[in-house]
């Protein structure tokens, strides 16, 4: 779905729900989770906030959830609060007797609109006529259905920040090469981590439809990285642990895969969202963190573990713009409209594409 289709589509929530308090529709949510009990399912991803969180079934990353949404087989609804591209692998990996509904369309992922199925196949044909049958396509699963399903079509599969590597050492025993989707920065530091130097990667411009490379032997090419990127992650920096390191030198830095390949090289730790609770989870009393994520799930690990100090790696961070669309009025709209009978914001895989790209979630899970 376009960003235009999915501002056609949406329907704007009823005005009264702005003016009921959250006291209100917070004892009005947990009146429709008591009556719909085991009917309704609602996952919620860890970068939601604390107002939505506290009534999911479960927290977790992308693959945790999908997982999950694999394994749900007696809700009838599965309430999704993430983004739309979760949403549709929820939809994928549901059975067919169940609805999976996104409280808000306007849920999107950044990363995930800067590779449309169009571009990709354009792509396709430019690197196949540069490198033959020699690239096997793997995207992060912050990707839409469509995209899966190219991959899945081309013999890929999809990523999560927690197996990537994994992943990419089992696409290179299938091609000589991988395109990486959509995300650059993951692909990057995932295939340095795995010994490919970075003069053996080059960047896809999609919107230049043009390979960017510094080097002069093309067949030395290992990696094609797309050039997306998540607009949440790329605003840390290194001059922000130079700062840490000089006035604080204290705190320990942990940042995500997604941010620059010099920012994650600068820090102490990388890992997925999974890996930087577990970290801080298990850290010693007293120990200092900062933390280059997203800033709900920063400031709820500040909030659970109080014996330790956990800042933002960046302190004047917004939080995820796209991710914070799901709040208590759209969610408490969306669970009454079940209760009405009046299902809104359906999200729904047609069968081609969920076909192909059953095919790239099943060879990753």
């Amino acid at each position: 779905m376009t960003i235009l289709e999915t501002f056609n589509k949406t329907t704007v929530i009823p005005d009264r729900y702005f003016k009921m308090t959250s006291s209100e529709m917070e004892l009005r949510i947990l009146e429709i989770k008591h009556q719909l009990k085991n009917r309704l399912f609602l996952p919620a991803h860890h970068y939601q906030k604390d107002e939505v969180v506290q009534f999911a079934d479960v927290t977790g990353d992308s693959l945790q959830l999908a997982k999950i949404s694999a394994e749900n087989h007696e809700a009838d609804y599965i309430v999704f609060c993430g983004v739309h591209f979760m949403a549709e692998t929820a939809d994928m990996l549901s059975g067919t007797n169940q609805t999976v509904i996104l409280p808000d369309l306007k849920a999107g992922c950044s990363m995930a609109d800067m590779a449309d199925i169009h571009q990709t196949e354009r792509a396709w044909k430019e690197l196949s006529d540069i490198f033959g049958d020699s690239i096997l396509p793997l995207t992060y699963v912050n990707s839409t259905a469509g995209i899966k399903a190219f991959c899945g079509k081309h013999g890929g599969a999809t990523v999560t920040s927690s197996n990537a590597k994994a992943m990419v050492s089992w696409a290179f025993k299938q091609k000589e090469r991988l395109l990486f989707l959509p995300d650059q920065h993951l692909g990057r530091n995932t295939a340095f981590d795995l010994g490919i130097s970075l003069e053996d990667m080059a960047v896809w411009d999609p919107i230049q439809n043009k390979l960017i490379y510094d080097g002069e032997n093309l067949e030395q090419i290992k990696v094609i990285l797309w050039k997306g990127h998540c607009s949440v992650h790329e605003k840390f920096t290194v001059e922000q642990i130079d700062d840490f390191r000089k006035n604080q030198p204290e705190f320990k830095i942990i940042v995500h895969p997604e941010c620059t390949h010099e920012v994650v090289r600068a820090s102490d730790l990388n890992g997925s969202t999974h890996f930087i609770i577990e970290t801080i989870k298990n850290a010693e009393p007293g120990t200092k963190w900062a933390v280059g994520t997203e800033m709900n799930l920063v400031n709820r690990l500040a909030d659970q573990y109080t014996d330790r100090e956990i800042v933002s790696l960046n302190p004047n961070l917004c939080p995820c713009l796209t991710m914070n669309r799901i709040d208590l009025p759209h969610l408490l709209w969306s669970l009454e409209n079940i209760v009405q009978g009046r299902i809104e914001n359906i999200i729904s895989v047609d069968e081609e594409t969920k076909k192909y790209a059953l095919l790239a979630l099943n060879r990753m899970m």
